[in-house]
């Protein structure tokens, strides 16, 4: 796993070179918009539970087959392991949001993902379904203009989503 200034770091010593003006001038926009960054962190690992939970209510609201008799969420076992792991992509974005760089997400929770959810038997595509509805909660606390840092926050935005696309595209 490596932050954003060692990526490009690693990079220029494999070629050889020194760090050009662009990427010096791309990490230096990386730390000026560093408060922006540790805020979304922040709220969204402060509303956690709350992004998790309300996302599994709508995806259930929407798919009661899977809390039903017979569901890949029927019994309190099952739907606890299914908030867990969506806690736990929660939390791998979440790291990938503060660093910049979505290698551990990629490394130490999508890499085999899927191939773990077919072999159990766990519907990818409803998975999907519940990591989208993670990100637009995730967003909307993000988003919400009041005690967070003053400015443009829509590269964030669109970074924040991307890593949430990537894990749905994981899963599905």
């Amino acid at each position: 796993m490596f932050d954003a200034f060692t990526r490009v770091v690693s990079q220029a010593d494999a070629r050889g070179e020194f760090l050009s003006t662009a990427q010096i001038d791309a990490l230096g926009a990386m730390v000026a918009e560093s408060n922006k960054r540790m805020d979304a962190v922040n709220r969204i690992t402060s509303n956690a539970s709350a992004i998790v939970t309300n996302a599994a209510r709508a995806l259930f609201a929407e798919q009661p087959q899977l809390i039903a008799p017979g569901g890949n969420a029927y019994t309190s076992r099952r739907n606890a392991a299914c908030l867990r792991d969506m806690e736990i992509i929660l939390r791998y974005i979440s790291y990938s949001i503060f660093t910049g760089d979505a290698s551990v997400l990629e490394d130490r929770c999508l890499n085999g993902l899927r191939e773990t959810y077919l072999a159990l038997g766990t519907p990818g595509v409803s998975v999907a379904n519940g990591v989208q509805k993670m990100k637009d909660a995730a967003l909307a606390v993000v988003n919400d203009p009041n005690g967070i840092t003053n400015g443009d926050c829509t590269a964030l935005a669109s970074e924040i989503a991307g890593y949430f696309d990537r894990a749905a595209a994981a899963v599905a």
